[in-house]
């Protein structure tokens, strides 16, 4: 069983992954030689499908736990929260932005900039205090419902969703069946 730093630290690592590829295989030419727009855009929908899950569960599960738990909870998950409502608008931009434009590019060192921010706030600002209020049953718990949630979370940003659980445990599951359904529609990810 994994903790929830366990199933957090995973996804950031992921994330961090595919964050280093796209800025170390920015085109130095614009636009950028085709085939290395498309293999960009096909990074950029990942990640934009793995973002848009990891933070619908967090908002489901991990930041009502911090809420709850960590004395100053109610500030930091506000803060986090709004971090990742940026976040899912600039992913929302570029998912249907066409990679052969330099705007493309500006979005993408945009989000990149802000991804760093936020899973560094997230790991140094949120969980110590986590750390310090939840014992290790718990900490387990909050994992294993984070990590089967991701099955079934939106698979697309929705930054107009507010970041409540009941309302993400509600629409974001619509949501979910939609985006899957316009995934494999599409032959995305």
């Amino acid at each position: 069983m994994s903790d929830i730093f366990q199933v957090l630290g995973r996804d950031h690592a992921e994330v961090r992954s595919m964050l280093d590829q796209l800025e170390s295989s920015r085109p130095e030419r614009q636009p950028p030689l085709p085939e290395q727009a498309s293999e960009r855009h096909k990074l950029v929908q990942h990640l934009v499908v793995e973002e848009s899950k990891h933070e619908a569960v967090e908002e489901m599960y991990f930041w009502p736990a911090v809420r709850e738990s960590v004395p100053d909870g109610d500030d930091l998950a506000n803060t986090a929260t709004s971090q990742e409502t940026e976040g899912k608008k600039l992913l929302e931009t570029l998912d249907s932005a066409d990679p052969h434009d330099a705007e493309f590019e500006t979005l993408l060192a945009k989000f990149i900039s802000a991804g760093r921010h936020h899973i560094h706030f997230e790991e140094t600002q949120v969980w110590p205090g986590l750390r310090k209020s939840l014992d290790a049953q718990k900490l387990d718990e909050l994992g294993a419902q984070v990590d089967e949630a991701k099955a079934t979370a939106p698979t697309r940003p929705h930054p107009a969703t507010p970041p409540k659980p009941g309302v993400l445990k509600t629409i974001g599951a619509a949501a979910a069946i939609a985006d899957r359904a316009r995934d494999a529609a599409t032959g995305r990810d």
